[in-house]
């Protein structure tokens, strides 16, 4: 019986993967401490909001099929998820508190995730984590996934630039596609491209 292999060829080699991680462990500690401040901001605007905890956590799957805990800012009720997994809807989600659906809007929710950069967890680029819930249900109809273990996750892709929130299965197997292409094909000018290109559409308030 023919077998997938384990891996898929990687654009960067040895040496440029060690170099990206440094730079990005060195990056991350330094915007930690630089947007203290907006931490403190985010922090106290969602505490002041319902009383709930500030800081959302979830396990998602990241580099060689671990789990780790991903860090957001709550932008959903606390009881968001009382009946099961349920993709984001985008600005119109009724599960959104106040202050969440404006952090969720200008991406500062996903601030805390400076630390899983810091820590190893992830990567400023990369495929995006997902659920096992979900990676499984895109293995029915695409099962290339494993592929993406090969490197850490990132708090932004290629793939979110050009196929936005995934709030179909649909869009979750195209992502992966783009995840892929990803893959195979990064620079540190790719990854520069895929920074810039977030920065310009966060500071433009543009949807992605």
């Amino acid at each position: 019986m023919h077998k997938h292999p384990k891996f898929i060829p990687d654009g960067m080699n040895a040496f440029e993967r060690n170099t990206k991680r440094i730079i990005d462990c060195l990056i991350a500690g330094l915007c930690l401490i630089i947007f203290s401040p907006l931490f403190l901001f985010c922090y106290i605007a969602v505490r002041r909001e319902d009383g709930g905890p500030a800081i959302f956590k979830q396990e998602r799957i990241g580099r060689f099929g671990r789990p780790f805990n991903i860090y957001k800012f709550r932008s959903m009720r606390i009881d968001a998820e009382a009946s099961g997994p349920k993709l984001y809807a985008k600005g119109g989600d009724e599960r959104l508190t106040r202050i969440g659906k404006f952090l969720r809007e200008h991406h500062l929710d996903e601030l805390p995730q400076l630390w899983n950069v810091f820590c190893g967890d992830m990567a400023f680029v990369g495929p995006r984590p997902e659920r096992q819930f979900y990676i499984d249900q895109i293995m029915e109809h695409d099962s290339r996934y494993p592929f993406l273990y090969q490197i850490r996750p990132g708090v932004t892709s290629y793939a979110t630039l050009y196929n936005g929130y995934t709030d179909t299965i649909e869009k979750m197997v195209r992502r992966m596609r783009y995840d892929l292409f990803y893959l195979q094909h990064r620079s540190f000018w790719f990854d520069l491209k895929i920074l810039w290109l977030t920065f310009y559409r966060i500071v433009s308030g543009l949807k992605f």
